[in-house]
């Protein structure tokens, strides 16, 4: 795990990460920015949370072996099929660090927790 941060936000946590891990939360942040260009977002339990309409959309995180992106249990229930091949716990997705991101996967789960928020 990568020791507690020191970003005063998302950018900052970015921008503090080292490479190629850098570009890897670069281009879950691209994604993100296209698909919610209006969003809140604050460092929270060490990592960039991402919220829309006051509700959490999103956490993700630089670790050692992976990019740990965390989009909420329902989640996972909802895209069980599409991750049957990462390591998952309850609300979890551990994207490993020597694979390329599913950055069509990573859209959808973005777009599904817009969607999910919209409902509310």
């Amino acid at each position: 795990m990568y020791k507690k941060t020191n970003a005063a936000n998302v950018k900052e946590y970015i921008n503090n990460t080292p490479l190629p891990q850098r570009h890897r939360l670069s281009q879950i942040y691209n994604l993100i920015q296209i698909a919610l260009p209006v969003r809140e977002e604050k460092i929270s339990y060490d990592m960039p949370a991402i919220l829309y309409k006051g509700k959490v959309l999103l956490y993700f995180a630089a670790q050692n072996h992976h990019i740990g992106f965390y989009a909420l249990p329902e989640t996972n229930v909802h895209f069980r099929n599409s991750l049957k091949n990462y390591k998952t716990g309850k609300g979890s997705i551990q994207f490993p660090n020597n694979k390329e991101l599913p950055l069509a996967l990573i859209s959808e789960i973005i777009q599904f927790r817009i969607g999910v928020i919209d409902s509310i």
